[in-house]
């Protein structure tokens, strides 16, 4: 199993290759989803290429970020340059980026991000269809999960890696947007501000962090995942410096070495609580999750810890364990900033030296400090020609060997005898020879332009109305309008089988919508619905969902949580996946919104009316508010349970945490998200607008009933002024704060 370890700077890159990884994963200081790390610059890249792979450890380029359509150029120009680089693989989230990247780029490497949610068979499949080759697999998975999944991934030629260590999310990766409404920070830009380790009050506890996870530690759980078939190990932290990223993958290297050789696995993880931690729980991994996986604070554990094992007698005794500990802390910082002082990442000089008459070919020597190459041009150099053999021309001609892992330092062109002459394109051919064995024996590619997208030029006349219910008593809602009637399926398919199916048969008006996260047997029984009811739409926040649509023939939309932000993503979902339309990300605002490009045959959809989800979870978050007895999840806590209790933070702004039957938790932000103002900014563009009306508790509030409420908007679309205000005035407290801030 590969060790893959985090770099977010040029010293815990060091650190990591000198404590034993196998691949160490970075981001530059742009298009990565660790924002907060200081990162490195494109000029420290091929350096770290270099030092890594003379240490046979491989390095893999963070793109995890959802992408902007004017960011798009920036992009493929990037893309340009590291197609001619030895970077062993890049790491992706945006779907734009996948298309991007499967048919333009295809000598580049993908791995699908853990912000893509991947947690159910068909994810897996879908990402194979967008060219990935290895997933990372969503945190939320325990082992037999995890084991069914890497076998699929493995029928399919993909492999997988596993967060085995740091920081744990609250939320399922990719779907949440709690920094960004709050802030404006999305964690889908890698800007996230962790909300969920603030400290919050609810109405049966005192002041603390009800969301604040435990970090995640598989330290003892290396076989069972050895024997699930995972391909990596994924260590968590490229916002944490080069003593901590040394002590965990030292460990870790020393435990997988461990059990390699000896076939056993060690049971001393004390070094382990000697760097930052919040404590460590395996919870996900396990099934145990309750509340021994929260943490009252969200600071270093390391000294509590301390504590907690030594038992010390009396203060002065604890503080003379503490100041051994931090003297220990200093020593290990200073025996690996010496040990990588060393560690040069600076690119390695070439010295190239020509030499040749007229009648004789071009004899090129290229000196690397490691090697002496000798190349000759297939031609004889000429007596006659338009431009002779010069420096400045030479240099002109081989400035792209700058671009590798190396710099040219010297050009030595005295051994040239007299005004020769070489064409251009023999030169160019006896340049990409050189270049080919410079660069790691890859053939250098010239410069790839992409062309233009063909769009869709006709605006569209008036939107149509498309309504989201999720409860049998508003069935009623379908004689009252033409909308478009979408029913939200339980995430527990599996348990509501029968029922499902019995629903859909006898509503055929209905339009199966399915939610983000669907696990396990619940994807089963998901993919049986769709075999058995044959819906002649869909639409879904789920890829896998997408994916079985591809392989059923079944016409489908893309749902608001897939984060399409951009319009490479549409042509992906189009030409990739066969799919007819797609909902646009409500992170966005109006500009960007308008930036993006319709592909012919292809509809944008837009949800103007919804509770504001901002995180799902698997974990019980009513437990930690003292309104759940129990103190673990059992297999009835998610089909049965249904609560609802509100959050409020230090800055008095409240959320909602939702458990419906059959649902995951969720928290809600307490305003619902009302935005009028898209259908006169942006007319002609979205072929329907949706409105939620499931009973979503928040402290929004309709003075009118549902089916006024499809009235009124239906009445809106149309052009009737008098219906918004109705609604503007019916609907209240609201926010559009999203359409306005953008990401």
């Amino acid at each position: 199993m590969e060790l893959l370890a985090p770099g977010g700077d040029v010293d815990a890159i060091k650190a990591a290759i000198l404590a034993g990884a196998n691949a160490v994963y970075c981001g530059l200081d742009q298009f990565n989803a660790r924002n907060r790390a200081v990162n490195i610059s494109y000029n420290d890249l091929q350096g770290i290429l270099h030092l890594a792979h003379s240490h046979h450890c491989e390095v893999f380029l963070t793109l995890n970020i959802i992408v902007l359509d004017r960011e798009i150029p920036a992009l493929i120009r990037l893309l340009n340059k590291l197609v001619n680089t030895t970077i062993d693989a890049v790491i992706v989230q945006d779907l734009g980026l996948f298309h991007l990247l499967k048919t333009y780029f295809p000598r580049l490497v993908v791995h699908a991000s853990t912000q893509m949610t991947t947690h159910n068979e068909g994810q897996i499949q879908f990402l194979d269809k967008l060219a990935a080759s290895r997933v990372n697999l969503s945190r939320e998975l325990n082992l037999n999960e995890i084991s069914r999944l890497t076998f699929v991934a493995h029928q399919n030629q993909v492999g997988t890696e596993v967060f085995v260590h740091g920081s744990n999310c609250i939320s399922f990766s990719g779907i949440c947007y709690m920094s960004s409404l709050l802030t404006g920070n999305s964690g889908n830009r890698g800007r996230c501000s962790q909300p969920c380790r603030d400290v919050y009050q609810t109405k049966n506890s005192e002041p603390n962090y009800p969301l604040n996870l435990k970090d995640n530690s598989a330290f003892f759980d290396l076989k069972e995942l050895y024997e699930a078939g995972v391909d990596s190990l994924k260590i968590e932290g490229r916002i944490k410096k080069y003593d901590y990223v040394y002590t965990v993958v030292d460990v870790w290297r020393k435990q997988i070495d461990l059990f390699n050789h000896q076939n056993r696995i060690g049971q001393d993880n004390s070094k382990l609580y000697q760097v930052f931690n919040r404590d460590f729980s395996n919870g996900f991994l396990k099934e145990k999750m309750g509340k021994n996986s929260f943490i009252d604070h969200p600071r270093d554990h390391s000294i509590s810890h301390l504590s907690e094992i030594n038992s010390y007698a009396n203060e002065e005794e604890r503080e003379k364990g503490c100041l051994k500990f931090y003297q220990e802390k200093e020593e290990l910082k200073a025996f690996v900033e010496c040990e990588i002082k060393d560690m040069d990442t600076e690119k390695p000089s070439l010295k190239i030296e020509l030499s040749g008459k007229a009648g004789l070919p071009l004899r090129v020597v290229v000196k690397t400090g490691e090697t002496e190459l000798e190349f000759c041009s297939d031609c004889s150099l000429l007596a006659k020609g338009k431009q002779p053999l010069s420096y400045e021309m030479v240099m002109k001609r081989f400035k792209a060997f700058n671009e590798t892992e190396y710099f040219i330092e010297e050009l030595n062109v005295e051994k040239i005898e007299g005004d020769v002459y070489l064409s251009f394109k023999e030169l160019s051919s006896l340049k990409k020879k050189i270049l080919y064995h410079v660069n790691g024996k890859k053939e250098w590619l010239e410069e790839i332009r992409i062309p233009k997208l063909k769009t869709k030029e006709k605006k569209l006349d008036n939107a149509r109305l498309s309504v989201l219910i999720s409860s049998v008593k508003d069935l009623y809602l379908c004689d009252q309008t033409s909308a478009d009637i979408y029913f939200q399926l339980p995430a527990c398919i599996h348990d509501n089988f029968a029922d499902l199916v019995q629903l859909f048969s006898t509503n055929k008006k209905l339009i199966p919508y399915f939610s983000s996260v669907i696990i396990g047997d619940d994807f089963t029984g998901a993919v049986a619905f769709l075999e058995q009811v044959k819906p002649a739409l869909l639409v879904t926040d789920n890829s896998g969902i997408a994916y079985q649509a591809l392989h059923l023939g079944i016409n489908w939309i893309a749902g608001p949580h897939l984060n399409i932000v951009n319009s490479y993503s549409l042509v992906a979902l189009q030409e990739n996946l066969n799919c007819s339309g797609a909902f646009i990300s409500n992170e966005l605002n109006k500009e960007q919104i308008k930036s993006i490009k319709i592909p012919t045959d292809f509809q944008l959809h837009y949800s103007i009316y919804h509770p504001i989800v901002l995180m799902t979870s698997r974990y019980c978050l009513f437990q930690q508010l003292h309104v759940c007895d129990k103190n673990r999840m059992d297999e009835s806590c998610i089909r049965t349970c249904q609560k609802s209790e509100k959050l409020t933070n230090l800055k008095k702004e409240s959320f909602f945490i939702e458990k419906s039957k059959g649902n995951y938790h969720a928290i809600y932000n307490a305003s619902n998200f009302l935005n009028t103002e898209i259908s006169r900014d942006l007319p002609g563009v979205f072929s329907s607008f949706m409105i939620d009306l499931r009973d979503v508790k928040t402290e929004t509030q309709h003075e009118i009933s549902k089916k006024e409420l499809l009235s009124l908007f239906q009445d809106f679309l149309h052009g009737n002024s008098a219906s918004e205000k109705s609604l503007l005035e019916g609907i209240h407290p609201t926010t559009n704060g999203q359409y306005k801030k953008g990401i």
